[in-house]
């Protein structure tokens, strides 16, 4: 399968509270109600959205990714509520190399509840199954023990931590790396 085949085409995936969705113009109010939260802001590479149109400008630029097919997260809509309550996507495919690397969000309101190593689990049973990817991993700033725990939640592997990797919000920062093979 190539990337223009999954990317343009995002697949809706289903787990027993979520369904994984592309993101559409009419999500910008949900996505607004947590990406405007700075404790959510705290640990990712983007700020805090100011403004709806902040919103509304993300979801243009995942509307393009999808259109290039390009790498683009899912929306996780929680099924009781219909909301909108987070992202996740594959952030970097190495096609050739049969490795990924998945990044997520998801609002303060749903943390400590599971919900986002049911998604991550869900995404990286669809990248070993549909995109015969061999090794997924991901990235978490130290300080943040809840992205942490989620991954080992979902059975990923604790690798090292790569020292001052990134430089974000006006500090170089240090990024916990985590992996699972298939």
């Amino acid at each position: 399968m190539t990337a223009k085949g999954i990317f343009s085409n995002l697949p809706t995936l289903e787990t027993e509270r979520l369904i994984l969705r592309k993101i559409a113009i009419d999500d910008a109010e949900d996505l607004f109600a947590y990406t405007s939260d700075e404790a959510v802001a705290k640990y990712v590479t983007w700020n805090a959205h100011q403004t709806i149109q902040d919103t509304k400008d993300f979801i243009q630029f995942v509307l393009s990714r999808y259109a290039s097919n390009s790498p683009a997260p899912w929306a996780i809509v929680y099924k009781e509520t219909d909301k909108v309550i987070g992202t996740i996507d594959f952030v970097s495919w190495q096609e050739h190399h049969k490795v990924a690397e998945v990044g997520y969000a998801l609002s303060k309101a749903y943390w400590s509840k599971g919900i986002m190593s049911e998604a991550l689990e869900a995404v990286m049973k669809f990248g070993f199954e549909h995109l015969d990817l061999v090794r997924i991993q991901a990235f978490c700033m130290v300080e943040n023990k809840g992205s942490a725990r989620v991954m080992e939640k979902a059975g990923m592997l604790y690798e090292g931590t790569r020292r001052k990797i990134l430089y974000i919000k006006g500090e170089h920062r240090d990024l916990m790396g985590y992996a699972i093979t298939k």
